[in-house]
């Protein structure tokens, strides 16, 4: 029998195969905001402790090689493989932190698209901030992430920000265009 939740009694034999579907899925979404406040922690320690060009410059050499390890465990849980944007968009797809995003992918052909992101707890976070991180962050980081995703699948594709924070747009948070020309 599924369980909505782990109340009552302790069960030595509970394993994460006993909970409802719909509970896996609020589980998820759970570990993906863990995810993201583990992130946004470590690096404002590192901030307070050395600054903002070390902490930026950590974020970078930590989310180069996380970035691969994802890549490389989705892939292969998932069987996705290719070497067109379809498939990019489909690793986009199922990285665990798609989950906190509003986003829609709008593929034009297999070697062309355009991902949409509509919500960015990142994004909401450093403007509240207030400081102009997200500067740094997104026309920067984000470049650089979504480069590595594509180039794991084809080093021919290209990424172009079509629209990136600070915003001087209200439609979206940031757009980016994934094109591969043969």
């Amino acid at each position: 029998m599924m369980n909505a939740d782990y109340s009552g009694e302790f069960d030595p034999e509970f394993s994460l195969e006993t909970l409802s579907r719909e509970t896996l899925l609020k589980l998820l979404k759970a570990y993906t905001e863990y995810m993201l406040r583990i992130d946004g922690h470590w690096y404002l320690t590192v901030m307070g402790k050395w600054g903002n060009a070390e902490a930026f410059e950590c974020d970078v050499k930590v989310w180069e090689k996380a970035q691969v390890y994802e890549l490389k465990s989705m892939t292969s849980l998932l069987n996705i493989q290719g070497d067109d944007v379809a498939t990019v968009m489909k690793a986009i797809q199922a990285s665990p932190w798609m989950g906190i995003y509003d986003y829609k992918i709008d593929l034009k052909n297999k070697d062309h698209a355009v991902a949409t992101y509509f919500k960015c707890p990142t994004l909401s976070a450093l403007e509240k901030e207030g400081t102009g991180r997200e500067e740094l962050i997104c026309r920067h980081m984000e470049p650089k992430l979504m480069g590595i995703i594509a180039h794991y699948f084809n080093p021919k594709i290209t990424v172009t920000p079509l629209k990136v924070p600070p915003r001087t747009y209200d439609d979206c948070c940031c757009q980016w265009e994934f094109k591969l020309e043969r």
